[in-house]
């Protein structure tokens, strides 16, 4: 139940995610691609340091509910905010602020799931929380569908986001509560300490009695890790932050409301990601199959190029794609989570989310800055796909 605040939250942000760029390169505001990255750059880079904070800060205190409970309610004061003005450069800063303080319930959720719930089912509690929060994403781009149908007003919409967060904020005060105890993490640290600390005993025993042994002691390359986790999170926001306007223009020119129904069916992907993630019982010491999914959404992204170049199915190409990434990101965030709560150390719960938000931060530019080029949509998918297998490249050397 204490999720059922997180769900409202992502329906507030699902709606945005494609109301916001469209409406900045609206007669309203009259921004352009190059507005849509930088502000989508600022906020990202704002949030960097924040997660560092919000991450220390809650495991200092051990208090994650307070935290919790700023992020919902800023939320829903700045998106009131936003409807006091038309300028881009004023909302772009008003963004920027606002994720610094949006980025104060990721750290706090993360180390909540980590340690209400034991290591062995991790996996499966993220992917039930993505999934459930996934579906509120899902609902907020539907609303954002009938809203954008009925042609409510702007104004009308950032408010309706402002009131979901206020739900959020309330529902959190009485359904999210601090574990009692904090100990998992640090268990599964010591944990894999003493279990690498074995495997070298067994090894070196059985060299030393003659044995020839094939058994490879090696520990994770957390600087493979994190290099890959930015890269992937480069490519991811490098393809998604200019799409709106890639499917509102020639040749597609979708309007609002079918634009919210292509990112509906793109949730659906991702919900039936999680759901099967959450019922696969992945074994100890299984390979987690984050370089795998890499490579597929690499492909997946040079196969976009092809929908400029198909106009009788271009859409439909396109709605498929999207459905498949969304379907693969879904196994690659529960894997990703749950791996950084046993690399991170306690103390340090804010570096997943700033490693992504380093790469989202340079990816969101890089997009709508190559699109806005004589490259084109054309050049963004073909950069895209080639980060996504280079990011491949260093998961496999983590792995």
């Amino acid at each position: 139940m204490w999720r059922l605040g997180f769900f409202f939250h992502e329906m507030a942000f699902g709606l945005l995610s494609v109301f916001l760029p469209l409406y900045i390169v609206s007669s309203a505001v009259h921004g352009s691609l190059l507005d849509i990255g930088i502000l989508s750059a600022a906020a990202l880079l704002s949030a960097i340091p924040a997660s560092f904070f919000w991450g220390y800060i809650c495991d200092k205190t051990r208090h994650y509910k307070r935290y919790i409970l700023i992020s919902f309610l800023t939320s829903a004061l700045f998106l009131y905010l936003f409807t006091f003005t038309v300028n881009v450069a004023m909302l772009i800063i008003l963004y920027g602020i606002m994720s610094i303080f949006h980025m104060a319930h990721e750290s706090p959720k993360n180390v909540l799931i980590s340690e209400l719930y034991s290591r062995e089912n991790w996996k499966k509690t993220f992917a039930m929380y993505e999934g459930f929060t996934e579906i509120g994403w899902l609902i907020g781009l539907v609303l954002g569908f009938v809203m954008s149908a009925y042609s409510l007003t702007a104004t009308s919409e950032l408010l309706f986001c402002g009131v979901l967060n206020l739900i959020a904020f309330v529902l959190s005060i009485f359904l999210v509560a601090d574990p009692i105890l904090i100990f998992e993490r640090r268990l599964v640290s010591i944990e894999k300490t003493i279990g690498f600390a074995s495997r070298g005993i067994s090894v070196a025993s059985r060299m030393l009695d003659g044995f020839s042994t094939e058994v490879k002691l090696k520990r994770e390359n957390l600087y493979a890790f994190a290099g890959g986790l930015i890269l992937f999170s480069v490519a991811t926001s490098m393809l998604f932050t200019p799409l709106p306007i890639f499917f509102s223009q020639a040749p597609l020119g979708l309007p609002l409301s079918i634009i919210f129904a292509v990112y509906a069916l793109n949730s659906t992907g991702g919900i039936l990601g999680y759901l099967l993630v959450s019922r696969s019982s992945a074994q100890e010491g299984e390979k987690p199959p984050i370089s795998r999914v890499a490579i597929f959404r690499g492909f997946l992204a040079l196969l976009l190029i092809s929908a400029l170049e198909a106009p009788a199915y271009n859409l439909v190409l396109a709605v498929t794609i999207l459905v498949l990434m969304s379907f693969a990101y879904s196994f690659f965030m529960v894997y990703t989570l749950s791996l950084s709560m046993e690399l991170v150390p306690a103390g340090k719960a804010g570096l997943f989310n700033v490693l992504l938000g380093i790469g989202s931060a340079s990816g969101s530019f890089i997009g709508p800055f190559l699109a806005q080029t004589t490259l084109g949509f054309t050049g963004v998918f073909l950069i895209t796909g080639f980060v996504f297998l280079l990011s491949y490249v260093f998961f496999k050397i983590f792995a």
